[in-house]
This record gives C-alpha cells, structure tokens and sequence, in this order.
C-alpha cells in the first residue's frame, strides 16, 4: 500500500535536514531558498517492537517492516499559489501527497536567513497554509463555475447536494480555515476528496527547534504559539529537533542510543514524527508470521479481511475463503501460538471480518 506524507514549509526551516534524517539518505540541505526543486522521496520504515517480538519467537528467515514513504517538497513562498518561487510546481507536489508534514522554524540562527528577515512561527504557519487556502479557492471556483446553472436551473439532485458542499467549501475557505476543519457525512467525504483539495489533507505541525530548546521545549515561545494554532486547527504539533535527529541517525545503534541517554530522550524524534505520520494517514497493521518470514502489512483502518489479503496478492482476495486470525495482544498474554489456540483465542473469520490492528493472519484463498 503506498501512501506518501509530504514535507512543507517554509524555505531554511529545516525540512531538507529533517528528511536526510528520516531517510538516513543525503539530500541537498544548502542554506538558500529553493535549494530542492525536485521533491526527493524516501521510503521510512515504521518502529514496530510488535514485529520485533514476533521476530524473537519465531526466528524467521526475513523481517519485513511496514513502511511509507516521505516527500522533501521545496520551500513554499508567499505567491507561490499566484506562481511565485515555482509555486505551482511545488503546489502539484504537494496534490500528490496523502498527507501533509508542515516544518515550522521554531529556533534562532543568525548563520540560517530567514525569507522574511525574522523567526515567527505563526507568520511561518499562516503563509503556507494561506497558499494553500488560496489554491483550493481557485479548484472550488473552477468547480462552481461548471455546475452552478446546471443546480440552479435544471434542479438536478445530485447537482443541488454537490454545489451546496462547494458553498460550504468556499465559505470556510473565504474565513481563513482549511476544509479539513468541515465535519461532512461519509457521502459527502467521497466527493469532497474526489476534488483533490490540498487543505483537505490530514497535517501535522512539526515545531522544529535549536539543540538548546528541545530538551526543555515546553519553555519556547514559538512552539506554545504554534501548538495553541494547532489546536484550533484541529492538527497534530511534534517537537523536534532536526540537526539532533540528524546526527542521530548516523550513528549506529549503541552509540544512538548512548547519545539519547546523555540527552534524556526515551525514544528518538523522529520515531515519534513517523509513528504519529503513520496514524494520521488512519493506518494499522497486521502481521503474518512463520519460519520463513515475518512481516508487517499496512491497511487502512475499516477495512475488511478479503480486501487486506489482497494487499498481500490480489488473488488473495478474488479468491478468499475465511482468515484464521488471533491479535498481537493474545499472543503476548499466552506466549504461544499453540496457547493462544487452547484458550480460544484463535478464529476464524469470513468476508465481513473488519480486521484489527495487531491482527496475526493467515488466509485461505482458492481461484
């Protein structure tokens, strides 16, 4: 299953540094605006100890992890909506994203311009998402353009619901408010994403911060102005700190997690960054486990047992016949397979089984 979150923000923030770490990979992170053009993607593998557990017991030949890929987008403009800083180009990027990681500079550095001549994190903030409020503005009136005299006129039903929803649309967007702020019906959700909006994208703030502010971050301005933003927008904030991550991941796991010791990190930024990516995109896992392999399969969240076989073949699907299931959670509580059948816990399931995060699975398939 392939779902991308896309890295924004403003240029000099950090998302370049942020995605080098994220993908241990060596991207063009210069000190000028427009440094990346072209988005650079990489694919992030998701922090998984249930995987590794099931590793332990089973000693398989392969592990395989759940993994999803990240998008560096070049450094958004004030304008880019109107063209300016190639904004239209890194505008369609951002359309090809399911979801949004928006890099706000939290941190002073008189080495690092700043675009606008000064940090502030709010003004940061509002620029991008007023691009992206301006370019969804512009897809809705295109959009009311062609089907207004056809619900105005003609009274065509599903014409009416549809120009109602675009009223509705272009209303909160005229005051300033992503779509994703709207509450819509699961119907109405169909269509609104068939528009491919670009506020309509789930978004995660990440409040990225100096070496000395991270330990402490509670106590930095920018990110309490940014995190009571966030709130009112219904999104997610992460702290972090994207030249520690950096270095973080460049070292090996002893000296990474002797470096986290000295810094009193439980666990890394950036393990934090991709798990909480991972659930804004309404991910979950099963896992399918054995001698040979164990691995870990991604799935959207209400989907059933034939439609998540066919994520490991298609064939799985077209020719399911029941899944034999039991839950992470059993496992852990009886310590074996064999245990988990005795005490009941071990099931089979037909088509309309909505499968479960910490699902273990096997499926029967005939075609």
């Amino acid at each position: 299953m392939s779902l991308t979150a896309g890295i924004v923000g403003m240029p000099n923030v950090g998302k370049s540094t942020l995605f080098n770490a994220i993908t241990n990979s060596q991207v063009e992170a210069a000190n000028y605006p427009f440094a990346t053009i072209k988005p650079n993607t990489g694919v992030v593998e998701v922090p998984d100890k249930r995987l590794d557990y099931l590793c332990q017991l089973y000693h398989p030949l392969r592990r395989v992890a759940a993994t999803f890929e990240f998008t560096d987008i070049a450094g958004l403009v004030k304008g880019a909506s109107k063209g300016e800083g190639l904004g239209n180009q890194f505008l369609a990027n951002i359309r090809e994203t399911d979801a949004i990681c928006h890099v706000v500079r939290c941190f002073e550095d008189p080495n690092i311009l700043h675009v606008d001549g000064s940090v502030n994190s709010l003004r940061d903030a509002e620029t991008i998402n007023l691009e992206l409020i301006f370019a969804d503005l512009e897809t809705i009136e295109n959009r009311i353009a062609k089907i207004e005299k056809k619900a105005t006129t003609s009274k065509e039903k599903n014409a009416v619901e549809e120009y109602e929803i675009l009223k509705r649309i272009r209303t909160t967007l005229m005051a300033n408010q992503p779509v994703r702020s709207i509450e819509f019906t699961p119907e109405q959700a169909r269509l609104v994403k068939s528009f491919h909006l670009l506020t309509n994208k789930p978004m995660i703030y990440v409040a990225n911060m100096g070496e000395n502010d991270i330990a402490n971050f509670d106590n930095n301005k920018e990110y309490q102005a940014l995190k009571k933003q966030a709130a009112l927008e219904k999104a997610g904030i992460i702290p972090i700190c994207a030249k520690i991550e950096d270095q973080l991941a460049s070292l090996d796991e002893e000296e990474r997690l002797l470096f986290m010791d000295e810094l009193g990190m439980q666990e890394s930024g950036l393990s934090r960054l991709i798990k909480a990516t991972y659930q804004l995109l309404g991910l979950e896992t099963f896992y399918t486990s054995g001698k040979d392999e164990c691995r870990a399969w991604t799935f959207k969240k209400g989907m059933k047992a034939p439609q998540c076989a066919g994520i490991i073949h298609t064939d799985f699907e077209r020719g399911f016949i029941k899944a034999e299931i039991y839950n992470y959670e059993d496992l852990i509580q009886y310590g074996t397979e064999t245990a988990v059948k005795e005490n009941g816990k071990y099931r089979l399931e037909g088509k309309e089984y909505l499968m479960k995060d910490g699902d273990i699975a096997f499926f029967k398939f005939n075609v």
